[in-house]
């Protein structure tokens, strides 16, 4: 039988979707071929409405080995095993002779836990075993979460709590869930015939493409417990996130708070003297915490390090005493013991790491208004961790909207632990760049605007003249504006500065759930949505609601960040350019991801507007500006009003 071939794979599965065949399209699933076939590495970058999830699906289903394809949000997780995936199958199963089976894989608590909703939750007091059921009131919000939870667990295929709808408290979902550590495992569980965490890894084994996400990827590469089935070709979409996602996951962290919890969940189960001796090191680093100033820790001061190697000892005599007692007096044992066993296993592992010392690692307290001190640990950089464990053994993708910073893929390519494209040599896996562009004419449907006139952002945050300069460019627009804040307070007071000098509805982070604020954003023209982080990457609001992008500063990582201030002078002292290596690409990609709000379809026109004098004067401007797509660029203040206005007046017609 002849192979099918890929464009007319390409062509039936587009169909399918009611999509557009686009040039860039086409040679990114060329492209994904080839790498899947040479069993090699690609890094493509595919702008918005390129159609990037087919361009990778298709020839992925064609080559019909295992695949596993990680995403960052949840949102295109859902797009892909609700839509993308069915429509796909149907469409190439004609062609193919086979209908690949797709399956989505997530952490284990993620899903319901069937032990925990019917045997209660083990808690710290003197009661042994709370339920939860019982004590919530079933008029209290928690109550009703529970009782929903209760009802659902009946009918639920799949126990994921993303097809819960609307969704659930993470407080109430905490009571019907437990972490990997936590479980008691199938065989020993009374419920693990009907595990859902069971079912959903049973499922993954058997299909030919598995849909998870960056931290289980993180997971199963850093623990060394594999937790994703066998598999030939890897596909991470949304790829600009793996490296934070991946820190993430390899960071560790000690409280007072979970230290206490610790103690008191193993105290009723091992003998007095192990419970004294954590309980005692416990205090110590109570009392530690309560002094500990913000900032990173270059070396570990001896009290700290002392009592940490305290915890550590104490821990570990715990663990030993947990798993060699036994107390039929206590409720639901198993459960209560393999709580008490993750509390302090956790403990033991973080407090052993920061004691231990590694230059590898990064140490630094952190201070929260509501939750007090905490100690932190993470890697110094996750490159190594990556090319060792990611590239080996077979094909990887990634893929994004933005992956080439600067004019090319090398910076990117360097946090993934890949050497500068085209080295070749025993630890350089090889790989290729493939920007394969976007749809939309950037050049005519966008202007790039630097307002070069305005001082220079200084750390004490209060700028006149930016506020001064929004307002207006907010006028000239007829509201229709997103604002991204490089901090919430620069949000909160350029809301509360525009609330006093305009008449058009100003939303603001924080004020509601994001989705409502999108919502209300995308419903009325009028109305501006001012924030920070999350809507820099997660907006995507087409036509007139959103034609002006604001961007109030460079978003540098903050100086006194410990990580990211430790990751710059590692690339200094190794004889790079620290700045450019971590501060300049971190915002490059915030600000490539910030632009790319602006223009969602081929109709959508509009203006991105930096109120930073810096990336028009400062020597690493041209690498931001080259990092943004390609806007018609000025520093023109009249001509951009004009522009905004010529738009909203277009819009205003339109509307009528």
């Amino acid at each position: 039988m002849t192979k099918p071939s890929l464009p007319d794979l390409l062509h039936a599965a587009v169909t399918a979707v009611g999509g557009t065949e686009r040039p860039g399209q086409v040679a990114m699933a060329e492209a994904v071929a080839q790498a899947v076939d040479d069993q090699s590495h690609l890094l493509v970058q595919a702008g918005t409405g390129t159609g990037k999830s087919l361009g990778y699906l298709v020839p992925a289903l064609a080559h019909g080995e295992r695949v596993v394809i990680a995403t960052a949000t949840l949102a295109l997780q859902r797009q892909l095993v609700e839509r993308d995936l069915p429509r796909t199958v149907e469409a190439l199963h004609p062609q193919l002779r086979r209908r690949p089976e797709f399956a989505m894989l997530k952490g284990r608590s993620n899903y319901l836990c069937l032990h925990r909703l019917h045997e209660g939750v083990p808690q710290e007091e003197e009661d042994g075993l709370f339920d939860v059921f019982e004590q919530a009131t079933p008029t209290s919000k928690l109550g009703k979460d529970l009782l929903r939870l209760r009802d659902w667990a009946d009918e639920t295929e799949t126990g994921d709590r993303d097809a819960l709808t609307p969704g659930v408290s993470d407080r109430a979902w905490g009571q019907v869930s437990v972490s990997s550590r936590e479980c008691l495992g199938a065989s020993k569980c009374a419920y693990g015939a009907e595990c859902f965490a069971e079912a959903a890894r049973e499922r993954a084994k058997l299909a030919d493409v598995v849909v998870t996400n960056h931290a289980l990827l993180a997971i199963d590469a850093i623990e060394g417990a594999p937790i994703l089935p066998q598999h030939e070709v890897l596909i991470i979409d949304e790829a600009h996130e793996l490296v934070s996602r991946v820190t993430g996951v390899a960071t560790g962290e000690l409280t007072p708070g979970q230290v206490n919890r610790a103690v008191r969940r193993a105290a009723k189960l091992v003998n007095e003297k192990a419970a004294d001796q954590l309980q005692t090191a416990s205090e110590t680093f109570e009392r530690l915490m309560e002094l500990a100033l913000p900032g990173r820790l270059e070396k570990i001061p001896e009290e700290l390090g002392y009592c940490l190697m305290a915890l550590r000892d104490a821990a570990r005599t715990v663990i030993t005493a947990l798993g060699s007692t036994r107390d039929k007096s206590v409720q639901d044992e198993d459960a209560v013991r393999k709580q008490a066993i993750a509390s302090v296993e956790s403990v033991h592992a973080v407090a052993e790491r920061i004691a231990n010392g590694s230059e590898y690692d990064v140490v630094w307290y952190e201070r929260h208004d509501r939750f007090g001190a905490s100690l932190r640990v993470a890697p110094l950089s996750v490159s190594g961790l990556l090319r060792e464990k990611l590239f080996a053994d077979r094909s990887v993708v990634l893929t994004s909207a933005t992956l080439k910073l600067g004019g090319d893929f090398n910076g990117v390519g360097a946090s993934l632990g890949l050497a500068p494209e085209g080295t070749e040599g025993e630890d350089a896996p090889p790989w290729k760049g493939l920007d394969v562009g976007s749809p939309f004419d950037y050049g005519k449907q966008g202007i790039l605007y630097v307002a070069k006139h305005l001082a220079q952002p200084g750390r004490e945050g209060n700028r006149q003249d930016m506020l001064d300069e929004l307002a207006e460019l907010v006028e000239a627009a007829g509201g229709r504006t997103l604002g991204l804040f490089s901090s919430m307070r620069g949000a909160q007071a350029a809301a509360e500065a525009l609330r006093g000098r305009t008449d058009m509805p100003i939303l603001l982070q924080g004020e509601d759930t994001l989705g409502e604020l999108i919502k209300a954003f995308a419903e009325d023209p009028r109305t501006c949505l001012f924030g920070t982080l999350s809507l820099w990457q997660g907006v995507d609001v087409p036509g007139p609601s959103c034609q002006l992008v604001v961007m109030d500063r460079v978003p540098f990582p903050r100086p006194d960040d410990p990580l990211m201030s430790a990751r710059q002078k590692a690339v200094e002292e190794a004889g790079g350019n620290g700045f450019m290596a971590v501060a300049a690409t971190h915002a490059a990609l915030l600000m490539a991801q910030g632009a790319g709000r602006l223009v969602r379809a081929t109709g959508d026109r509009g203006v991105v507007a930096v109120l930073d004098p810096r990336v028009e004067r400062a020597r690493y401007g041209s690498f931001l500006r080259k990092s943004m797509p390609d806007f018609w660029y000025t520093t023109d203040r009249n001509q951009v009003r004009r522009s905004l206005s010529a738009i909203d007046k277009a819009a205003k017609d339109v509307d009528r």
